[in-house]
């Protein structure tokens, strides 16, 4: 008897973790690239940018492999804990939110920090 394929459902999502330090308090300036290098290869995260909103706010662009938007979502919130346990300099930040953005709100205009 042939052994059953099983076709994997993975894709990639695009998940946006909203990050924010305590007052003043400010992101250390090499934050891009402290992310980008904290990654590893079971956070299954193919590509990360960062947007600093402002001094003590950023948010990650996490294009994250999963078999579905929730576990994409899941993912992006356990990675952004790990950094914050595991980047001294993120230590003192908290996560606000992660989730996919929805693609009309991605072109609304943002408020202003």
């Amino acid at each position: 008897m042939a052994a059953a394929f099983v076709e994997t459902l993975e894709r990639m999502y695009l998940v946006h973790a909203h990050l924010e330090l305590p007052p003043g308090s400010h992101l250390p300036p090499d934050v891009r690239e402290l992310v980008r290098s904290s990654l590893v290869p079971g956070d299954r995260v193919e590509h990360v940018s960062v947007h600093v909103r402002s001094p003590a706010r950023l948010t990650l662009g996490l294009y994250a492999l999963a078999d579905g938007l929730e576990e994409a979502e899941e993912r992006a919130v356990r990675v952004c804990g790990r950094l914050l346990r595991e980047v001294p300099q993120l230590a003192a930040a908290r996560l606000t939110g992660a989730g996919v953005p929805l693609l009309p709100l991605a072109f609304e205009a943002q408020p202003a920090d």
